[in-house]
């Protein structure tokens, strides 16, 4: 299942693709499908003590990533993706400009999703990978609409 346009702004209106910790992190949803979805953020304000890109600003993009497929996958509004396992691979510092992370599903299921985060730095190299499990639930009654 793919999000066309309005999909994609229904989403975006909710907050789902941008409140909370991934606008304090200055994350730019610029693809959100069921099978891609592709994300940036600055290096600047997500650095750890030493001036590098933090590992957690990694994950932190990994997850909002493979979660805004997820909730895709899980026909939007209808269910919720909530994450139950991450695990992340750091292959290398990131210290200036943004990196950009592209999920891509690795199972699409009925009731888990699990995508692999390919987060890569503005020279195009490998900063880390990620795996990213999802258990798709239906959404709790009362939830607000677009949560």
């Amino acid at each position: 299942m793919s999000t066309d346009a309005g999909e994609l702004r229904d989403l975006l209106e909710s907050g789902a693709l941008s409140a909370g910790l991934g606008e304090t992190m200055g994350i730019e949803i610029t693809e959100a499908t069921a099978e891609r979805v592709v994300g940036r953020m600055p290096v600047e304000g997500n650095r750890q003590p030493f001036g590098l890109l933090h590992g957690g600003a990694s994950c932190v993009l990994a997850e909002s990533l493979g979660s805004i497929g997820s909730s895709i996958h899980a026909h939007g509004f209808d269910r919720i993706a909530v994450g139950i396992e991450i695990n992340a691979t750091h292959h290398r510092s990131a210290v200036e400009g943004h990196v950009t992370g592209v999920a891509t599903p690795v199972h699409l299921g009925r009731t888990l999703s699990t995508w692999e985060i390919v987060i890569t730095d503005d020279q195009g190299r490998k900063v880390c990978t990620s795996r990213l499990t999802c258990m798709l639930r239906d959404k709790p009654n009362g939830a607000p609409q677009g949560t």
